[in-house]
């Protein structure tokens, strides 16, 4: 019995190449075959993904780059930094803004100081003592008018000074009260709305500080950065794109005969080139809207026929072996059609 090998070798190298070929097809429709079985069918499709692009609503120069492409990053943890010189500046301004109109409102809700409160408060008592003076007199005067020794001239002098005096104590008395209740309404309605705006400036402020440095809005694999430290980042332009696992989907597309047999929530089994076991996924979308078969994924021979749309997600742990653009076969049971 002649060598395997020494047959191969008298086979010219072109028909050795063909046999070879024609085996790997067989070990692939074999493998294709056991994969479909129990009345399940396999579609072609490819690994898709949403890339979230972190940006900032102000612009600036790229102060700080934290993070690097393929790195994994926990949510809330810090991306990038721009440069916070005039932020800052304009954030202490507004803050002392407010300070000094806090100060001014306080000063008109509490009145005069205590020494100027004393000053009023004895010039009144120095009217008081001039009133008591003046009634004494009055009186007297009235009791010598009554017995006829003094005129009446003397006696209108009398009353018209005490009614002078009187009228200063009232009026020291209203200043004295005046003093105590601090600024009128109006002056403190107009303090407390420049307080307010002054709050208004401080927020405004501290959020532009705060859009200056990004963080991660969830656990993710950092995908790409796009600029390099002291480049300008425009406003809203992406400096990180990052890829969350929950955003990896697979999209496959299916006959017009079968979309209609799938369900949201249905349990599919995906594929690919250097995983030895299937990895589980669940249809998260089916597209209502046909479309031609993608030549990417079919033969010249199906690129007339019209298929539908279908996502599929993996779970969190399955997640990170896909990868955007590798293309995987979909294993999906489906009930016997009417």
């Amino acid at each position: 019995m002649q060598n395997p090998v020494h047959l191969l070798q008298r086979i010219p190298a072109k028909a050795r190449l063909a046999l070879l070929a024609l085996l790997l097809l067989g070990v692939a429709a074999y493998g294709l075959r056991r994969f479909s079985q129990d009345g399940a069918k396999v579609f072609q499709g490819y690994v898709e993904a949403e890339y979230v692009h972190v940006a900032s609503p102000v612009s600036g120069a790229l102060s700080e780059l934290r993070v690097h492409r393929g790195q994994e990053v926990k949510a809330g943890a810090p991306l990038f930094v721009l440069e916070q010189d005039f932020e800052r500046a304009a954030l202490a301004v507004a803050t002392q803004a407010l300070k000094q109109a806090a100060d001014k409102l306080a000063n008109l809700q509490k009145g005069q100081r205590p020494t100027e409160l004393k000053a009023v408060s004895a010039r009144l008592g120095q009217a008081s003592t001039a009133l008591r003076l003046a009634e004494t007199e009055f009186k007297r005067r009235e009791k010598l008018f009554a017995e006829r020794t003094i005129s009446a001239e003397e006696m209108d002098r009398a009353r018209a000074d005490y009614d002078v005096k009187a009228q200063q104590v009232r009026e020291m008395s209203a200043n004295l009260s005046t003093a105590k209740l601090g600024g009128r309404s109006d002056e403190i309605s107009a303090a407390q709305a420049e307080v307010e705006a002054a709050k208004g400036r401080v927020e405004q402020a501290a959020w532009t500080l705060a859009q200056k440095s990004q963080a991660a809005p969830s656990a993710a694999l950092v995908f790409d950065t796009l600029y390099t430290l002291g480049e300008w980042v425009p406003a809203g332009k992406a400096v990180a794109v990052l890829l969350p696992p929950g955003n990896i989907k697979v999209r496959f597309f299916v006959p017009e005969e079968t979309v209609g047999r799938i369900q949201m929530g249905q349990e599919a089994q995906v594929r690919f080139d250097g995983e030895a076991k299937p990895i589980p996924v669940r249809v998260s979308y089916v597209s209502a809207q046909a479309e031609y078969t993608p030549p990417i994924l079919y033969s010249s021979d199906n690129r007339a026929k019209l298929v539908f749309m279908v996502e599929a997600k993996p779970g969190p742990d399955q997640a990170p072996l896909l990868h955007p653009g590798q293309p995987v076969d979909v294993r999906l049971s489906l009930p016997a059609g009417k």
